[in-house]
């Protein structure tokens, strides 16, 4: 009789958050790993993103159409919304708690922070009131405070209290520290050739539905290089002929990259300056001076915690000793899951 293999889904949305899927899974060979991209089951939902209105989101668009190239070119198996394979799942790990398929509800959950969450908004604290649905906040604001995940892999002690202080169960979550944020040193090794500049990270605030005074912030980037080459690094999903023409206008002086490393470029760097952007923490790890549209002080309590690279590894002995264990779910929080954190701070010391 040929034996079971156990079979693992993972959600993935943007490239940073399919490279940290891949990774987590790469230190689960002994399973059956399949990928899909982020998706709903929720009719209106579907309805909005084959009329191509989600197309700025995880939903689809270019991040759909970059994630699914990352899986051909890698060779892994692509479950989109669990309609290719037939599959029963016996666990699902996502980087999106916003909202949660039925269909991946049904099975253990493990969620995976894949960034910075956004700033909370006034409407952001209507939606958390009423319990709305948490992508009712039109922002990344209350990712990871569903509570609908089983276990939550957070980057810090601070994001731990973080999420807490949103409502999740503090039992559920664990410091495992966040892959593609856990070992700057590792940016060393980079052939950039600039030096001695100040690097912009910019965001796509416009493209999600926000508004942005760009003009106003490229001039106020400009005062701060006072003089030191100035060089920009686009969003990848931002309307590049716009951000292009803008920066010409406004820091003619300035050179621009709409691709390329960033973490090499901000190993370089003099300073970074960041807007809603999660490199801020490469930034702060390097101890290079940061600017940021968030509070810099409160960003260092939650930076990621540098564990020379394991986050990836600690987060797939999560999902193994949850995926095997025959404890129930509150057993498990209460009596495994701190034992595997309190290894790992062990590790980290």
């Amino acid at each position: 009789m040929e034996r079971y293999v156990k079979k693992i889904l993972f959600t993935v949305g943007s490239y940073n958050q399919v490279t940290q899927m891949h990774a987590i899974a790469s230190h689960l060979p002994e399973y059956d790993c399949y990928f899909s991209q982020f998706y709903s089951d929720n009719f209106v939902l579907q309805s909005l993103v084959k009329a191509g209105a989600a197309d700025h989101t995880i939903l689809s668009g270019g991040f759909k159409n970059s994630s699914d190239r990352y899986l051909q070119q890698n060779g892994l198996k692509n479950d989109y919304q669990q309609l290719v394979y037939n599959n029963h799942y016996d666990l699902a790990v996502v980087c999106s708690d916003l909202l949660v398929p039925k269909s991946i509800r049904k099975t253990k959950t493990v969620w995976v922070q894949e960034g910075m969450t956004d700033r909370l908004t006034p409407w952001s604290k209507v939606v958390k009131w009423l319990d709305m649905p948490r992508y009712w906040a039109f922002n990344t604001s209350l990712n990871g405070t569903s509570d609908l995940c089983d276990i939550y892999c957070v980057a810090s002690e601070g994001y731990k209290d973080h999420f807490k202080k949103l409502g999740t169960d503090p039992a559920k979550l664990i410091v495992t520290g966040m892959p593609n944020f856990d070992n700057v040193e590792a940016f060393a090794h980079n052939s950039f050739p600039h030096r001695h500049f100040v690097l912009v990270a910019t965001s796509d605030i416009r493209e999600c539905t926000g508004i942005e005074n760009r003009p106003q912030f490229i001039r106020k980037c400009v005062a701060i290089a006072n003089g030191r080459q100035l060089i920009f690094k686009l969003h990848p999903n931002e309307r590049k002929e716009r951000a292009l023409r803008e920066i010409r206008e406004n820091a003619p002086e300035a050179l621009v990259y709409t691709d390329g490393n960033i973490n090499h470029m901000i190993f370089h760097c003099e300073e970074l300056i960041t807007q809603y952007s999660t490199v801020v923490y490469v930034g702060i790890a390097l101890g290079k001076k940061v600017h940021s549209f968030f509070d810099v002080d409160d960003l260092r309590k939650k930076a990621p915690i540098q564990n020379g690279g394991r986050s990836a590894e600690h987060i797939a002995e999560v999902c193994r000793r949850y995926i095997e264990t025959n404890k129930n779910k509150r057993q498990f929080l209460t009596q495994e899951l701190p034992t595997v954190e309190a290894s790992y701070q062990k590790i980290a010391c």
